[in-house]
């Protein structure tokens, strides 16, 4: 296996040679790629090269502002470098079951400009005023349940007591890399009128680096190419929410939609 990959590299080193040698170690940067299984956009026109697993709803059925978890995002060998909290609130205005409130950066940034509107900065006829904030009519709070960056680390051991694998050349070797990276989510949705949980839901995924052929097998998304032998913890933490998000959506479905504030101005 050793021999194979290191002819491949000197065949691709001649091919480098051979073309002149104008694109050898050269960087490029390529739009829309990387990233998690939870991508593109939404807003007036609707979601946007949204995930094909996105379960989604016809219409809204009232407002939502995502809480942040109060335990945080650091377990089993995870230190999530941001929150996903961000990648959740697109999830959710994609599948369309909820109008998201933002209580974040968003509201600070309202509060602000109400201040300065009050102290006199911004011109008289500012739009920022008080009284047109739409209120949140549910919270979804997000939790890392459970996650592991190296689930994998007894296959070699298991394979070098089955004789039929022990005896093949390179295969323990080769097994040694193998890594299964898990995460477990959940998503708890509360009615902010009664203080009411209405629905809980959690979710999974797992992936295999196979650490030479940088390919990921996925619960959501089969093999993905190459370029994961450095898999990235927080891809599978996005791919769990991801999960989860779906089972919510299917209790969702069965709530009674609330009055919802006018829609969003639009061309």
């Amino acid at each position: 296996m050793r021999m194979l990959f290191r002819r491949l590299s000197h065949i691709g080193l001649l091919l480098c040679v051979a073309l002149g040698g104008s694109a050898c170690g050269e960087k490029k940067t390529e739009l829309g790629e990387g990233g998690s299984v939870v991508a593109g956009s939404a807003g007036p026109q609707g979601p946007r090269n949204a995930a094909r697993e996105l379960l989604r709803c016809d219409s809204p059925m009232a407002t939502v502002a995502l809480a942040e978890s109060p335990h945080g995002y650091a377990t089993g060998g995870y230190n999530l470098p941001t929150s996903p909290v961000p990648l959740i609130k697109l999830m959710v205005q994609q599948s369309g079951c909820f109008r998201v409130m933002d209580r974040g950066a968003g509201l600070r940034g309202t509060v602000q400009e109400s201040e300065l509107r009050e102290s006199g900065v911004l011109r008289p006829n500012s739009t920022v005023a008080k009284g047109r904030g739409y209120e949140a009519q549910y919270t979804l709070t997000p939790s890392l349940t459970f996650s592991e960056s190296d689930a994998g680390r007894g296959l070699a051991g298991i394979m070098g007591m089955i004789p039929v694998l022990r005896d093949l050349a390179g295969l323990i070797g080769l097994a040694e890399q193998v890594k299964f990276k898990e995460a477990q989510t959940a998503l708890l949705l509360s009615d902010n009128e009664t203080t009411e949980q209405v629905a809980a839901a959690t979710g999974a995924a797992r992936t295999t680096d196979l650490g030479i052929g940088g390919i990921m097998i996925g619960r959501l998304g089969g093999a993905s190419g190459a370029g994961w032998s450095n898999t990235n913890e927080a891809k599978v933490v996005a791919a769990a929410f991801l999960d989860t998000h779906n089972a919510l959506v299917e209790q969702v479905r069965a709530l009674q939609a609330k009055p919802l504030p006018p829609p969003v101005p639009s061309r």
